[in-house]
């Protein structure tokens, strides 16, 4: 694979269309069979319908790209079977918690979910829900996926102006470093209280990231690329 490209932008120019993903109706059958077999390994999966992108590109300080909606299945075998289709593209936003003392916070994927293992920032594949007109609103869907996951609020960070887009494949995260007032070991220990209080969290741990020596192979390149030019 190719080294991961960060591009810098202050604007997303992300447009939901009308658009049927051949591959996902070329496929049918194999995509079918395959969210079967994942779902007897693990039952909580949900074939809901989520957006991916295509036509991205970088203009100076934008990013454009067009999404169209697609089941979670089809993106699931997609994945799983190495992006055999370059057409499309998983284009998600992420939220880099960063405390007062420059640790970066990081979500550990429960046992139960589609990511079981990996270690990333809270993050979620945007869907039906962050469509604000024709456009998806990624800045209220990575808000959401905060909230979700951590249970800090919008209220307890402060958003930079731009977006890391660290582009590896078929995959382009859009991190956001947002700035917290606290300490990290107070954040961890709040998402960890947050997390007992919930029957099925989504992240079974929280690490923190105050060097390159915490970086591990858990980690997504995505993450570590963005990461490595923080420190």
């Amino acid at each position: 694979m190719a080294s991961p490209r960060i591009h810098r932008v202050t604007a997303l120019e992300l447009k939901v269309e009308r658009w049927t993903w051949p591959f996902s109706v070329a496929r049918r059958t194999e995509i079918d069979a395959h969210f079967a077999a994942s779902r007897r390994q693990k039952p909580k999966l949900w074939n809901g319908r989520v957006l991916l992108c295509r036509e991205p590109a970088f203009d100076g300080g934008r990013f454009c790209a067009n999404y169209f909606e697609v089941d979670f299945a089809s993106l699931l075998a997609w994945r799983d079977w190495g992006f055999p289709d370059r057409e499309a593209f998983n284009g998600f936003g992420m939220g880099a918690l960063r405390c007062a003392d420059g640790a970066f916070v990081l979500g550990e994927m429960g046992g139960h979910t589609a990511n079981a293992g990996r270690i990333y920032f809270p993050a979620g594949t945007p869907d039906l829900d962050d469509i604000n007109g024709d456009r998806l609103d990624l800045a209220g869907n990575v808000a959401r996926e905060i909230e979700e996951e951590t249970g800090l609020p919008r209220s307890a960070y402060r958003a930079v102006p731009h977006w890391d887009c660290v582009v590896t494949g078929a995959t382009i995260a859009m991190i956001r470093t947002l700035q917290l007032d606290l300490p990290g070991e107070t954040v961890r220990a709040q998402i960890e209280a947050n997390l007992s209080r919930q029957e099925h969290p989504e992240l079974s741990a929280v690490h923190l990231v105050r060097g390159r020596g915490d970086l591990n192979d858990n980690m997504p390149r995505f993450v570590t690329a963005f990461l490595e030019q923080q420190f």
